[in-house]
């Protein structure tokens, strides 16, 4: 799989939080192999493997294990993401979650089955819920800890003289800080759930719950700056991008199947078909395509032989990927090798 990255204003929020209650500003940096150039924007990209790395040193130096959910609660979405100004100046809690998952990917890269948007609204005959889609593993629990905590801080801020959470539901079992629960989520927590949910007042889903007026143009401006950004991480991610680092490990079996790498980026065959059409390459010639770079630097790197060549990149003969290198460059290998002498 790629790379997972996240908005650097995250890491930057949480480390200003962290060495005010004592952890080392160094250790944090060297233990997440940050550099203060990477949080000096919060538009910047960094590892999300990174910022997990940072919390863990953070709890390491303090003893907090719930050093992260109090950040949570204390801090700004706006101050780390322009999603926080985007929902902000959204109409109501429908629209903004609707914003929210449309640039979710500007605060982080998430895994969700194709065509399922992280946060839902739902209402039940036992209330009005705010569904978290995201699958995670016990060991990541936090991760849906805090998107609530999120939610809660948000709009306490917002509108400190309205009820807002009811009650939660949670996947993972209780955390070291649970006795933290109740002065920090101030509601009941159901542990062990089917669900991650956040159950809340239903007025909020009601006509009458419009959030203050006014805020089109700034709306307007913050979803253009976030379009561009979004734009931008896209053509970075590109689907050619995700099907090469699918392929690189397993280039020495030859025969790569597309089924299996759709699999593997959470995408049916058909909507990766469908992507490769927009973006106008085949599977095939992606293939292709990177036999012939790894092909030329293999060789030009003088570390391999022409048969361990053609062995790594899957071909079953040396006289096939002879043939094969022939159609790229027009030489044998052993020309090609001659000639850049």
């Amino acid at each position: 799989m790629t790379e997972q990255t996240m908005a650097a204003g995250f890491a930057a929020s949480f480390a200003n939080y962290a060495c005010g209650r004592g952890a080392k500003r160094d250790i944090l940096l060297a233990d997440s192999d940050l550099t203060e150039d990477d949080l000096s924007n919060q538009d910047n990209r960094i590892p999300v493997v990174a910022y997990q790395a940072m919390i863990g040193a953070a709890i390491k130096q303090t003893g907090d294990t719930a050093l992260l959910l109090r950040h949570t609660f204390e801090s700004r979405l706006e101050t780390m993401s322009v999603v926080g100004q985007i929902v902000h100046t959204s109409a109501s809690l429908r629209h903004s979650l609707g914003q929210l998952n449309r640039y979710l990917h500007l605060m982080g890269d998430v895994e969700l089955p194709p065509g399922v948007d992280r946060f839902e609204l739902l209402r039940t005959a036992e209330g009005l819920w705010i569904v978290d889609h995201l699958v995670l593993p016990p060991e990541m629990s936090f991760w849906s800890e805090v998107s609530f905590a999120r939610f809660i801080s948000e709009f306490r801020r917002s509108f400190p003289d309205a009820t807002f959470e009811i009650g939660m539901q949670v996947t993972y079992p209780p955390p070291p800080h649970v006795d933290e629960y109740p002065e920090l989520f101030r509601v009941p927590v159901q542990f062990n759930a089917t669900r991650n949910a956040l159950q809340i007042d239903p007025v909020w889903d009601s006509p009458d719950s419009q959030f203050e007026p006014g805020n089109e143009y700034a709306f307007g401006i913050f979803t253009r700056h976030a379009d561009e950004m979004l734009a931008k991480l896209q053509a970075d991610t590109s689907i050619r991008a995700q099907i090469e680092a699918q392929m690189l490990p397993n280039m020495h079996e030859g025969s790569i199947s597309m089924d299996k790498v759709a699999h593997d980026i959470a995408m049916s065959r058909q909507t990766l078909y469908r992507r490769l059409k927009d973006e106008g390459i085949t599977f095939a010639e992606i293939h292709d395509d990177l036999r012939q770079r790894m092909a030329l630097e293999y060789l030009e790197g003088k570390k391999v032989s022409v048969n361990e060549t053609a062995y790594l990149l899957g071909f079953s003969e040396a006289s096939s990927f002879v043939r094969a290198f022939k159609r790229w460059t027009g030489l044998s290998p052993t020309a090609y090798l001659n000639q850049a002498a």
